[in-house]
């Protein structure tokens, strides 16, 4: 039988507490304050500790960031977030829209050949590449075994798909937008 622990006046460290002090040994670290080493041993020391104490003891030499300074970094980081977000949706290629027919009683087929009723002259796109049908509320893309196949907001697909308005598709390497009436 084990002895249970004698209870001491020092309450027990929260998950929380445990993690912010760890997130500050670590931008610490990543800051070049604190060797690998030292890094390692305190993050150690960290998740053995038992009271808050220790955990002070393990950042007291570290230098704190006032509330201002943390309100700047934070303001800092959400504007450099957005910048990149911003940067990121300019650089994404407008494509050339596909609409979907308003006659949807016959299927669209799409591909390099004369009889398709979509013709895509891009050496990736197949003969018969795939076709574009609406059954019930729904749009139905499905690959005719294509040799460079056909895919949907960049998943590709085997054999059948639902799309809707706004889905990016490509057939092989020709990237196109659904777009409705």
């Amino acid at each position: 039988m084990t002895m249970p622990e004698p209870l001491t006046d020092a309450a027990r460290v929260s998950d929380a507490e445990r993690d912010r002090a760890i997130a500050l040994l670590r931008d610490h670290s990543s800051e070049g304050r604190l060797s690998p080493d030292t890094f390692m041993r305190r993050i150690d020391l960290a998740l053995r500790a038992r009271g808050r104490a220790e955990l002070d003891a393990l950042t007291a030499d570290l230098p704190t960031r006032g509330r201002l300074a943390g309100l700047l970094e934070r303001t800092v980081k959400a504007a450099s977030g957005w910048g990149l977000r911003l940067q990121s949706a300019w650089q994404h290629p407008r494509l050339p829209s596909i609409i979907l027919p308003q006659d949807d009683s016959t299927p669209l087929r799409i591909g390099r050949q004369p009889g398709c009723d979509l013709r895509l002259s891009h050496l990736s796109v197949s003969r018969v590449h795939a076709e574009l049908r609406h059954e019930g509320e729904a749009w139905l893309l499905r690959d005719l075994g294509s040799t460079n196949g056909t895919s949907v907001n960049g998943s590709r697909i085997i054999g059948t798909a639902a799309v809707r308005p706004g889905d990016r598709i490509a057939f092989g390497h020709a990237q196109f937008r659904l777009g409705a009436r």
